[in-house]
């Protein structure tokens, strides 16, 4: 037992926490409960990030979204979760492997998903959380091919405050080959970066990898600073060209050229038509010519100051050599 749940089973294992299949003897119901390992119990930073994707989680109401429970009690830190039957988006596409010998899924089946997984994100959107960690290890897809989205672990909620990330916790959060650029340099993310991370979920689900395979953080942000995805009609010419620049526009390196909300992603994904054809312009670069006169003045004083401080130090440092000299 913990507390009011009767452990059944384990379910997973991660690198962070153990699932276990529990029933809840206050009313009979089955659900899953996320415990952490317990060298992460006294981490008040890891502390902090279970407590508020709790906290997330039972502000959500959705039926795409899973649900969190608030127990009587709690004995120790722990998540209480709706228990769902179904099988993840990532274990789909591996049977899809095992099947077709190419993990990838009918277009159409692909564009449903995709269209259910913007509408539960666009929710999300509403309620000021942007999830972070799309990808499809968190989606599960419903016996019924409906879907849940789960795991909010580093999920923003903009009406929280901001959490400081501890000794252990890496600075930059989420899975390289869903990350938008933005966020493998370092940025927190707002609700585009959940559109880029259902860009690549879509590119992979059409054409069966991910459009920058990445190994680790440096090699994910050389490519996805200084390449282009490959189009997916290269790699499955029967993709819908309206589909292609659909999933083109969601994987634009720069935030503004992506559709603005996942609901406008999952507008253009059922009518592409209704996307416009061209990019929006790039935000006007500021050059110092377009500064007003005293801001100039003022940055050419500060250039001489700093310039004149490196050639005092660069001075002093040959004068101090040429005397041990």
């Amino acid at each position: 037992m913990l507390d009011q749940y009767q452990v059944i089973d384990v379910i997973a294992r991660s690198g962070m926490a153990s699932l276990y299949r529990a029933r809840d003897v206050d009313n009979g119901r089955t659900v899953v409960l996320k415990v952490p390992y317990p060298q992460y119990e006294s981490d008040i930073v890891f502390h902090e990030r279970f407590r508020r994707e709790e906290e997330i989680g039972l502000k959500l109401d959705h039926p795409s979204i899973i649900k969190v429970f608030k127990p009587r009690s709690k004995s120790r830190i722990y998540l209480a979760l709706e228990y769902v039957e179904g099988e993840t988006l990532r274990v789909r596409l591996e049977r899809e492997r095992d099947l077709r010998g190419t993990p990838r899924l009918p277009v159409a089946t692909a564009v449903e998903l995709a269209s259910a997984i913007a509408d539960a994100v666009s929710y999300l959107h509403a309620q000021g959380i942007v999830h972070r960690d799309l990808k499809p290890e968190n989606i599960m897809i419903t016996p019924t091919g409906g879907i849940k989205i789960m795991d909010f672990g580093i999920a923003l909620d903009r009406s929280a405050r901001r959490v400081t990330w501890g000794v252990g916790l890496s600075q930059v959060t989420g899975t390289p080959d869903y990350m938008a650029p933005e966020q493998i340099q370092g940025r927190r993310g707002d609700e585009r970066a959940d559109v880029y991370s259902m860009g690549v979920i879509l590119f992979e689900m059409l054409t069966g990898a991910p459009p920058f395979a990445a190994t680790n953080l440096y090699a994910a942000m050389q490519d996805k600073m200084h390449h282009e995805p490959t189009p997916p009609r290269q790699l499955r010419p029967e993709i819908p060209v309206g589909l292609e620049q659909v999933v083109v526009r969601a994987l634009a390196r720069d935030p503004s050229g992506r559709p603005s909300s996942a609901a406008q992603f999952r507008e253009w994904l059922l009518h592409p038509d209704r996307m416009p054809r061209e990019l929006p312009p790039p935000p006007p670069k500021v050059t110092l010519a377009a500064m007003p006169e005293w801001v100039r003045a003022l940055v050419w004083a500060l250039l001489i100051l700093a310039g004149s401080a490196l050639l005092g130090w660069a001075l002093t440092r040959i004068a101090h050599h040429s005397g041990r000299l």
